[in-house]
């Protein structure tokens, strides 16, 4: 959208070099005078202001407009048109790679010292525009994309949290000596305090459970007996150590569940719940709401 937005800067705009004087001369002139009015509305705001726009200094809006007017005087020549189209399509370009995909790569915990190269994310744009496939098959960019950049958060967040998660290692490693305490697979681990008698769930059914859950020091971060009611969910929308769990517990049954960070959230960062978080569950699986055919 934003390539589309900056080539009708270029496509659309109107003027010389010094600021074009009204004539409204007849109706039509009127008209063109007017119409360029409604072209420039939100204009300034998508310029200067609006972080999806130009993002532009305001401090110079003469040096737009100037640019804006030898734009429009271009006449016929399809090769300027080309080139003051590909100008404002790069200056768009750049920052959206300086302001918005250091952002996308580091979130709020990006420093001075993390930062992005333009100058092969323009190595990157131009080979897509030429076809060029040596370095990178277009086909394959959306996945090498979402693994390396989960790479990159994650040794962003060891680098971050690297002490919390040995916290969270050693009180798991506490737990599978707890006694009472049974292993489900998987790093999970789980204390039965009530063992119901009812049909297990199997990984397509929707099951109906309350829940409280919290963090190695006590934390509570959700809790459906503070909200007053159960929650109905899918046993295989949820995350691995509760599905681990549901698929093994009756009917009837509460179980304390101790889930590592690698069947819960892993290096995410969840608000109340840090990467790298052991998550304790007291879950009451009530009934089976329906299940698979």
């Amino acid at each position: 959208m934003f390539l589309a937005a900056a080539a009708a800067v270029v496509m659309s705009s109107c003027g010389g070099s010094s600021t074009p004087k009204a004539t409204l001369g007849n109706g039509i002139d009127s008209l063109c005078y007017a119409y360029g009015m409604d072209q420039a509305n939100g204009f300034n705001e998508f310029a200067f202001s609006d972080p999806r726009g130009m993002c532009l200094d305001s401090a110079y809006q003469n040096e737009l407009i100037k640019g804006i007017i030898d734009g429009a005087n271009l006449g016929g020549s399809d090769s300027k048109q080309a080139y003051y189209a590909g100008v404002a399509i790069g200056q768009q370009l750049r920052n959206n790679v300086n302001k918005g995909l250091a952002y996308r790569i580091f979130g709020d915990d990006a420093d001075s010292t993390q930062v992005v190269s333009l100058n092969d994310f323009m190595a990157g744009f131009i080979a897509a525009i030429k076809g060029d496939s040596t370095i990178m098959s277009p086909s394959g960019v959306r996945e090498f994309i979402t693994v390396k950049m989960n790479e990159i958060k994650a040794k962003a967040m060891e680098a971050q949290y690297g002490e919390y998660r040995k916290q969270n290692e050693e009180y798991m490693k506490k737990i599978a000596k707890a006694d009472s305490v049974q292993a489900l697979g998987g790093g999970v681990y789980y204390k039965c305090l009530v063992q119901g008698n009812g049909a297990i769930p199997t990984l397509n059914d929707r099951v109906k459970v309350h829940y409280e859950g919290k963090t190695i020091d006590g934390s509570i971060f959700d809790s459906s007996y503070t909200r007053g009611e159960p929650i109905e969910l899918g046993c295989s929308q949820v995350i691995k150590g509760w599905t681990d769990a549901l698929t093994h517990m009756p009917v009837g049954s509460k179980w304390i569940l101790y889930i590592p960070s690698e069947a819960g959230y892993g290096a995410q960062d969840q608000g109340p719940i840090k990467p790298f978080s052991t998550l304790i569950f007291t879950v009451e699986l009530l009934d089976i709401v329906k299940q698979a055919e």
